[in-house]
């Protein structure tokens, strides 16, 4: 049994030995050291990504608006609401305020009769996030 144990372990050593011998770790010029995680590069004006912008939080008797302004190449390309009124007037408004916006690109809109309250909300929101870009 002895005899048997020692010629497995010279077996497995002399395996190991030829292994480390036939081995070639391939060339040994160094390489480029790979470039640096932490440089910030900033891609031109007209190739920038979409941005989010936050309006203030406005509360009238009939709710509280806010709006998210998504900008992509410095125009508003989508205007989210973060806060809407109850449903009613108000919340019907400002679907128009919103196509209004969009083409005016612009907080210089009209106000939508019948809800003026949330339609001034909806400009004071508006405009904090268009002075906040």
């Amino acid at each position: 049994m002895k005899k048997t144990v020692l010629t497995l372990i010279v077996a497995l050593s002399t395996a190991g030995f030829i292994g480390l011998y036939v081995y070639d770790p391939g060339s040994s010029t160094p390489t480029a050291a790979p470039p640096n995680i932490l440089e910030v590069i900033e891609a031109p004006p007209s190739a920038q990504a979409a941005r989010t912008v936050d309006g203030s939080a406005e509360t009238d008797k009939y709710g509280t608006v806010q709006v998210q302004l998504v900008v992509s190449d410095n125009r508003i390309s989508e205007i989210r609401l973060l806060r809407q009124p109850e449903p009613g007037r108000g919340a019907e408004a400002i679907k128009a305020l919103q196509q209004a916006t969009l083409t005016a690109q612009s907080a210089a809109i009209d106000t939508v009769s019948g809800a003026t309250m949330t339609s001034e909300s909806y400009l004071k929101s508006l405009q904090a996030a268009l002075d906040a870009r």
